[in-house]
């Protein structure tokens, strides 16, 4: 919040105006954790709705707000605020997936759209009290396939089932055990699946600096070093809000999982 607010103070260059765009900007708009520091930063944020820099223009792309909090009200009252819409249905859920993911050079087979639109909640047809599926965890799916597909020009059904599932999280170790095993993109899914369950970044950190520090010593002692050097580094970035939190992490999660080690006999932990 704080780099946000001192870029929107920032006086433009060889321009007459300065934008700055903020995508995903529900993590910030409501934090999950009360604190101090989150406190201040909202009121840093509302004063700057309050009284903006005439010289920048500042673009919040966020996912439904809850219409109650503060920020809200301040920026029903100081800013322009243009609903775009979501998806209804499977089929225009579908044509949802497509479009983004052409947005990024990348084709999609349509089972493979239909059965994201499926997982994310999405009815087979506009329902009368107005609900539909999850936009948000949609968006999270497609980038966990962009990541996990790095490189393909086109995602299939195969794709979409190694790395999306269901909402329910069947076990808390899951994660680590597909990253002892090497299967990122399982991985990744069930680190999907802690998301939407709510957990705390920082928690699941712990849960793979627990993994690096138990595990790697015995199935992968030559990547020690650098898997330690990459939770740390995740670690920093975390506390410096270098980034979306689930993106850091799942970075970290394909760092790990690289080279599909062979983690044959390695024991759960209960």
């Amino acid at each position: 919040m704080v780099s946000l607010v001192a870029a929107a103070r920032t006086l433009p260059m060889m321009s007459p105006r300065r934008v700055v765009t903020v995508f995903q900007a529900e993590n910030m708009l409501t934090p999950k954790r009360e604190s101090d520091a989150a406190a201040r930063a909202v009121d840093e944020l509302l004063a700057l709705i309050d009284a903006p820099d005439p010289q920048t223009t500042l673009v919040l792309v966020s996912a439904p707000l809850d219409k109650r909090t503060k920020v809200f009200k301040a920026l029903g009252k100081g800013a322009t605020v243009v609903e775009c819409g979501a998806p209804e249905d499977v089929a225009a859920a579908v044509r949802w997936v497509k479009t983004k993911l052409e947005a990024s050079g990348v084709d999609i087979d349509p089972t493979g759209a239909r059965a994201m639109a499926v997982l994310a909640g999405f009815p087979e047809r506009p329902r009368n009290d107005g609900k539909t599926g999850n936009v948000k965890r949609l968006r999270g799916e497609i980038d966990r396939l962009l990541l996990y597909t790095l490189g393909q020009k086109r995602i299939t059904l195969d794709d979409v089932k190694e790395v999306a599932g269901p909402a329910a999280l069947q076990d808390d170790w899951a994660m680590t055990n597909a990253i002892e095993s090497g299967q990122a993109g399982e991985a990744l899914r069930q680190l999907g699946l802690i998301f939407d369950a709510g957990a705390v970044p920082e928690k699941v950190l712990g849960q793979l600096a627990w993994l690096v520090r138990s595990k790697f010593p015995a199935i992968a002692p030559g990547e020690v070093a650098g898997a330690v050097e990459a939770v740390f580094r995740t670690d920093q970035d975390l506390k410096r809000s270098a980034g979306d939190p689930r993106v850091l992490l799942e970075r970290l999660i394909v760092e790990l999982c690289a080279g599909k080690r062979a983690r044959a006999g390695v024991s759960r932990r209960w």
